[in-house]
């Protein structure tokens, strides 16, 4: 069952930002924005293990759906709590333009 997210989603291929940088600490991931060589520290990004599975996975190469197969594979979760985790995830790194969607060049290939 899907939680009706469009279907065109999982087909999507993002990429991050190059201008936010990941660090390790105390054994969690944060996201740092970076403007000019100044870290942006008002907007510190802390990832739970799904987010921080998910950042990992966004390389501009892998659709949704391969990360979201390999999230359930990984987290041992339904496609639905998948769905959602990746849903939210995604719509938060968008709206702070902490990633961008790509067009899928898989096609030309």
């Amino acid at each position: 069952m899907s939680l009706g997210i469009q279907n065109t989603m999982w087909e999507k291929v993002f990429r991050k930002n190059p201008a936010v940088v990941s660090r390790k600490i105390a054994g969690e991931l944060f996201l740092v924005p970076v403007k000019g060589n100044l870290a942006d520290m008002q907007r510190l990004f802390a990832l739970n293990a799904s987010g921080e599975f998910i950042w990992q996975e966004i390389d501009g190469q892998k659709r949704l759906e391969e990360i979201r197969s390999s999230l359930m594979d990984n987290f041992n979760v339904t496609s639905e709590a998948a769905e959602t985790d990746i849903h939210e995830f995604i719509t938060e790194l968008l709206r702070e333009d902490l990633a961008s969607e790509l067009p899928d060049s898989r096609d030309n290939k």
